[in-house]
């Protein structure tokens, strides 16, 4: 081991938020090549206010983990944003790499926090956005 192999350590309150976004669901990272030595993962924490939803948007080449930590998070995909998955605290989902989706806070009381891992990087890739009603079930605060 090298003498300069030591962890490097993010104090909470400095995670970086110069990352791709995606309208409602901010994006902030704790690991990432932008900030520490990392060269082949992004992880963070994707939060989404009350009732706020992403951007259609897709992640690239990126493979994602994803874990909810607090709230109940709804992704909608496949033609038209007319398919979905509910996920509530505890739930960890996999989103494919190129895999259109929106990311929704189904509370219009409740944050929505996911923790967030993604090789090789947070790439992030906005779509044509769609119209709330389109994605059932959703609404806005």
């Amino acid at each position: 081991m090298a003498h300069d192999d030591i962890p490097v350590v993010t104090r909470a309150g400095h995670e970086l938020a110069g990352t791709g976004q995606s309208g409602g669901a901010l994006r902030v990272s704790g690991v990432s090549a932008q900030h520490t030595p990392a060269t082949k993962i992004w992880f963070g924490q994707v939060s989404n206010e009350p009732g706020y939803r992403s951007l259609p948007h897709h992640h690239g080449e990126a493979e994602t983990g994803g874990y909810v930590l607090r709230g109940t998070a709804r992704i909608y995909f496949g033609p038209d944003y007319t398919r979905w998955t509910d996920m509530n605290a505890g739930d960890w989902v996999f989103v494919p790499p190129h895999m259109p989706h929106v990311e929704a806070n189904m509370s219009t009381t409740e944050e929505l926090v996911w923790l967030t891992a993604r090789t090789p990087e947070n790439i992030v890739v906005n779509l044509d956005d769609v119209d709330d009603a389109a994605l059932e079930g959703y609404r806005r605060v």
